[in-house]
Order: C-alpha cells, then structure tokens, then sequence
C-alpha cells in the first residue's frame, strides 16, 4: 500500500522572540497489495448534482481503479482481482445501495459503476453504513473505503461517528472531493478520513480530474512500503536547527543549520509500519507574528511514492523593533596572491564612521497603542575628574503601533560618532584609551487627548 501517512507537527503554538520548540515528522507505510490483500469499498456520490460530466469522469475514474488494482494483484489485466483481495461498489443519493458484494470480477464491477445514474439528495451516513457492512465479515483482510463526494450531507443523520466507528475498527478511509460544484464540505471529509488528512483526503474544483486522483489512489494502495526513503526538511530563515535526535528508523543529519535528512533503507515492506524523527528549532528573528516554518520539504524513494507533508504555521511573539538608522554598506576589495600592495579607491564615504562609533538601544516600556512616542537620546564623555563633555544628542519619532495592549518597543541602533580628537582621558596618541560615557534618554507621547480649556487643536 505504499506510503499511507505523512505528516509534520510542532510541539507549541506560539513562542517568545529566540524561543525554541520541537519539530516531529512521522511516516507510516504498509506493504504492497499482493503481501498484503486488501477489500476496498469504493462508495460513489450518485446524487442529483453529479448529473452530466461529473459522473461520466467518475466512472471513468472509478473503471481506472479498478483495473490498476487489477494488474496490480496478479501481474495482468485479466479480468480477475488476484492474491485475496476484492472490491465492492456502494453508491448513494438520498439513501446507499450495495451495488455489489466484496467480489473480484472486474466485468461486474464495471458493469454496477456503469450502471449508476444520478438523481436525489445526499446522504453520507447511509453510505457509511453499507460500507461498513460488507467490512463486518470477519476477515484477515486490510480494509480499506474510498468515499468520494460532490456535496454536503442533505439527508440522514450525521455521518461522523459512523466513519469514526470504521477507523476505530481498522479501516483506512480516503476521501475524494469535487469542490467545483460548490457543496463539498472540506472539513466534514477531513473529519471523516484517516489521519493526517494531508495524506488521505484529495480535493479538486475540476470533474475532469476525478479520472487521475482515483489512478493515483490505486496506485497508492497497491505500491509496496518504501526503500531508499531519503527526506530533506528545510526551516525558514526566521529559523535555525539546534539539535536532531535519533529516529525510529534510518538516520539523521543536519545537512547545515536550517535542513536535516533523514534516509530510512526500508519501511511497511512486511508489515504495517512507522517512523518518527524529532528535532529542536530555534528562532533567530529578526521575524515576528505567524511564522510558516518550512522553507522546504522534499520526499524521495524508489518506489516513486508521492508523499506531502503539512506546513504548519507558529506564533512567534517579539518586541517591536525599530531601526532608525541603517548600517554602513561594506565595500569589497580584493588582494591578488602575488601582489605586494593594492590601490583601491572605495569612493565616497560617510562621515558618520569617522572615530568611534557608540551604538545605543532602549526599551520604551509600556507604549499604549496608536500614539507616536518623541525621543531623544543625549550622550557625554565623562573625564577623570568626573567633568561631562557634550557628545551628541538625537532626536527621533517611534512610530505608533497597532497592537490591541500596551507594548514594549526596543529601539536600536542609535549610533554616535566620536573621533579621538575629543578624547578627554588624559592619555594620548591611542585609540586604545579607555573613555568613559554617560548616556541619557528622554521620552513622551506626541498623540493624547489632553487640551486646555477653550484650546481648540
């Protein structure tokens, strides 16, 4: 059956600005249809709304199925479902009708899918409940249901806990969904599939597509596990990898510090089987908010299995930042091997790097939202006798930010130039001199409310 799970979580929703958190992919795969035999209830959605191409393709697609599993059970499309596994056919409308038993002639299966024609409301949980019944004879047989849908439960009960009560049983549930015709109820089928629904559950706006998702389901099913499995997951740059445990199975390694491979030699090529790997992420900022952790995530193995995972977001909760003034732009040069010297002119340069360079940040604590702060950072050089020189002062506007509570905003980066010709020290002739500064902030509110009386803003 190929692979028949993937998926990724994370281990928190949110975190604080350098938080870290966990990182868990997991795979699951089973063996191959002839090992492994296998009873598959397709359950089609013959209701009023299928009428015209949309139940032509999903003949179509169904007719494909059929005879992937065909061949795929005995080695040929001989008219005849092999190594112990059969198909039956369940379609429904305002009630389900077991077109046909778990049975192996692939003429009578083809024969009830043509024969299906389109009228009446929809009704999942009878549906659900047919399929269920042909899978209640004792078998050793995996089981497995197709449900395919164009539209929303419109008659009988709610089919949930009866497809919960099949999982619970034992069966794999996929679920295809035809969205063009605007009824499906996307949820309602990831509800009702197996888990990740990532892995199981297939939608499409297009009924010209039904033909292609039922052959790769087949496909899907009658693979054998996996061999050769390598996967590369790479993390956004919002993010950095810190540390990678010991998978279940294969090994891991970080290939630099956003991407780990993980390769399994083999996995479900005897039995039904899974495989985890953990790893902690760290995050590097300077993003903020809801974060897409993935950059990348690539799956390769012989068996040419297509696997996704998902791609899950996380909260990420720093201090507003702001970065009043931007760094110098590095000019490159280079020193050829069997040069003695190099002239090089670097053009034009900006005064504001001459000397020292002092750089300040502060938090301002507690900034209400929706209102500009003024700020002014006063700097002065402190000599031994303990006498303040003028250094330099700033003034600045914090923008308002718009966030629902107060907030602390850190501003950065406030750079101030001192050349060693203001050196007050006492020593002189090196830049290595030890010079002593005092720095000073001032701050309010440009927006309020306040007005004198009969002052009119």
């Amino acid at each position: 059956m190929g692979i028949t799970n993937s998926n990724k979580e994370l281990s928190a929703a949110r975190i604080e600005c350098g938080g870290t958190f966990q990182v868990t992919l997991s795979l699951t795969a089973a063996p191959d249809i002839v090992t492994n035999p296998t009873d598959i209830v397709l359950i089609l959605d013959r209701s009023g709304s299928m009428a015209g191409s949309a139940l032509a393709n999903l003949k179509n697609g169904a007719k494909a199925f059929i005879d992937i599993i065909d061949e795929a059970t005995d080695g040929t499309q001989d008219g005849q479902i092999g190594s112990g596994s059969r198909i039956a056919i369940v379609s429904f409308a305002s009630t389900a009708t077991k077109d046909t038993q778990l049975i192996t002639s692939v003429a009578d299966l083809k024969s009830a899918v043509d024969a299906l024609a389109a009228s009446g409301s929809t009704n999942h949980a009878d549906a659900f409940t047919k399929a269920s019944e042909l899978l209640a004879a004792p078998s050793t047989n995996a089981r497995v249901m197709v449900m395919f849908t164009d539209g929303q439960t419109t008659a009988g009960p709610d089919p949930s806990p009866i497809a919960a009560a099949a999982r619970a049983a034992g069966v794999i549930i996929y679920a295809i969904g035809l969205s063009g015709r605007g009824g499906v109820d996307v949820s309602a089928l990831e509800d009702w599939a197996s888990k990740p629904s990532s892995a199981y559950v297939a939608i499409t706006p297009d009924d010209a597509e039904l033909e292609e998702l039922f052959k790769d389901l087949a496909r899907n099913i009658a693979k054998p596990g996996a061999t050769n499995i390598v996967i590369a997951d790479q993390v956004s740059d919002c993010f950095r990898i810190t540390s990678v445990s010991m998978p279940t199975k294969g090994t891991a390694s970080l290939l630099d510090a956003s991407t780990v491979q993980w390769k399994i030699d083999e996995l479900g090529t005897t039995q039904s089987e899974a495989a985890v790997l953990e790893f902690t992420v760290e995050h590097i900022g300077p993003c903020s908010g809801t974060i897409e952790v993935n950059e990348s995530i690539t799956y390769d193995d012989t068996e040419g299995n297509v696997v996704s995972f998902p791609s899950p977001e996380l909260e990420v909760d720093c201090d507003i930042i702001v970065l009043p003034e931007l760094c110098p732009e590095p000019v490159d040069l280079t020193v050829n091997g069997c040069e003695d010297t190099l002239e090089f002119d670097a053009g034009d340069l900006g005064m504001e790097s001459l000397g020292r360079i002092v750089q300040l940040s502060v938090t301002l604590q507690k900034v209400c939202p929706n209102r500009r702060v003024a700020l002014a950072a006063i700097l002065t050089e402190v000599d031994d006798r303990g006498l303040e020189y003028r250094r330099g002062m700033k003034t600045m506007v914090i923008p308002a930010h718009t966030k629902e509570a107060c907030q602390d905003v850190t501003v950065r980066c406030i750079k101030f130039v001192l050349p060693e010709s203001l050196d007050v020290s006492g020593s002189a002739g090196s830049i290595c001199n030890a010079r002593n500064f005092k720095a000073r902030f001032v701050a309010h509110y440009i927006d309020n409310d306040f007005a004198c009386c009969n002052t009119v803003l």
